[in-house]
Formats: structure tokens, C-alpha cells, sequence
């Protein structure tokens, strides 16, 4: 049996039908970290930029606990955020001949259209008709 970098896969049938749900997730991360951004807070540091602390009340802007349910509730699902600027999202996933790759979404976009292996990432996308 081959061994995988994940424990769960995806069929492109199974991700495409969790696209219905996972779009509208994406677009909410993408318009969250944009409301992050715009009140001047660091999603990675965890602080307001140049400050201390989540805030001055020792609390974390609303937005970004939404956006941590929203990754949490993905990551539940086997799906793996790569890009919240962007709402990308990547499903796991074996191809016929064996190999583990990456089904890749982009908020914005209908369907799952593209694929890519697991070192190539986002650049090296490839045609799902060449899956």
C-alpha cells in the first residue's frame, strides 16, 4: 500500500459536490482578512500592527474569530487552506496511476477546473482534463 501525505482523499466528484459549500466560505475569508487588514491587524502575529496584545481590551477583533471557525470547519472536512488573501483551498486527492495531488480552488471561481502536485502548488496548476 502506498504511503500518503494525508489520510483523507477526495474524489473530483466528492470535492465538486462540496463546492456549494466551500465558495461561500472562501469568499467570507477572503472579505474577513480584508476587514482585518483594513483595521490594521496582523492575522499571523495575532496583534494589531505596531502593538501589543490582540487589542486594548485584551481581545480579538470579531472578524478574526469568524475567520477561525471558518478554517476550522474546513480543516474538519479534510480540506487544507493555502491562501486566505485569496481563498484557496486545496482537497486532497489520488490520481488513477497513485499519485497524491492537490484538487485546487480559488474564491471566485464555479468549480474545481484545476489540480496540481504537492511540491508544484498554486504556479504549477494544471487542467483538471489533464488529471
Amino acid at each position: 500500500m502506498a504511503k500518503y501525505q494525508h489520510s483523507k482523499h477526495f474524489t473530483l466528484e466528492e470535492a465538486q459536490t462540496l463546492i456549494r459549500t466551500v465558495k461561500p466560505m472562501t469568499v467570507h475569508l477572503v472579505q474577513l482578512k480584508k476587514q482585518l487588514d483594513q483595521k490594521g491587524y496582523d492575522i499571523h502575529r495575532h496583534q494589531f500592527f505596531g502593538g501589543s496584545g490582540p487589542d486594548g481590551e485584551r481581545f480579538f477583533p470579531p472578524e478574526l474569530e469568524q475567520l477561525v471557525v471558518i478554517l476550522k470547519k474546513l480543516e474538519k472536512l479534510g480540506i487544507l487552506v493555502k491562501g486566505i488573501e485569496q481563498g484557496l483551498v486545496d482537497f486532497p486527492h489520488v490520481r488513477s496511476n497513485g499519485e497524491e495531488v492537490y484538487l485546487c480552488f480559488k474564491a471566485g471561481e464555479t468549480e474545481i477546473r484545476f489540480w496540481h502536485s504537492l511540491d508544484d502548488g498554486f504556479v504549477g496548476r494544471k487542467s483538471i482534463e489533464e488529471l
